[in-house]
């Protein structure tokens, strides 16, 4: 599996450097209908604005998000996501969060230009980069696994066929066929 690290710190025009914990970005990646995505809450969060804003700046650029960037959660999926968290900070919100897509958080660069808000998009696209080349290395090793298994099954059966010759030349040697003698004959 191949490793690499990409600096998470980013440095603004004021020489400050901007960062969050490659963890914490990490802790709020989900796995919803097939893809993963991350909530609007967290996002906000981590871009520093409140969930309220950074809606607001999606609805003004509703055409920049279609259902394959970001999709409204059902209430049933919503209900299940919160309840694998053993914490209670969700809040009342009155409607179900947005899941952005890795496009449709790619996206919000376009529509966010904070310094912080690049500076955590750019760290996001690492990240789902880094996930990506995770998972196909998974894959990799998991197609590998199986040649291996295939080529032990079939060493599997031809170590039975040497063994039944074995067994057949064994079975001859203990139970010879009476041989008919050769040469002179009174």
């Amino acid at each position: 599996m191949s490793q690499f690290v990409i600096s998470n710190e980013y440095i603004n025009n004021m020489g400050e450097k901007l960062s969050v914990p490659d963890e914490v970005v990490i802790s709020k990646i989900y796995y919803l209908r097939k893809q993963k995505v991350m909530l609007d809450s967290d996002l906000a969060e981590l871009y520093q604005v409140e969930t309220r804003r950074l809606n607001e700046q999606i609805k003004r650029n509703l055409e920049r998000f279609p259902e394959d960037f970001m999709f409204r959660l059902t209430n049933e999926e919503w209900k299940n996501l919160k309840s694998q968290f053993a914490t209670s900070s969700w809040g009342g919100r009155r409607k179900e969060p947005y899941a952005f897509t890795e496009h449709g958080v790619l996206m919000l660069s376009s529509v966010l230009n904070s310094k912080k808000a690049i500076a955590v998009n750019i760290q996001i696209m690492r990240i789902f980069t880094k996930l990506r080349e995770m998972l196909k290395d998974n894959l990799n090793l998991k197609l590998e696994i199986e040649d291996i298994k295939k080529r032990l099954s079939s060493q599997n059966k031809n170590i039975e066929l040497v063994f039944s010759y074995l067994d057949e030349l064994l079975d001859k040697k203990e139970n010879p066929k009476p041989r008919q003698k050769i040469g002179y004959k009174k």
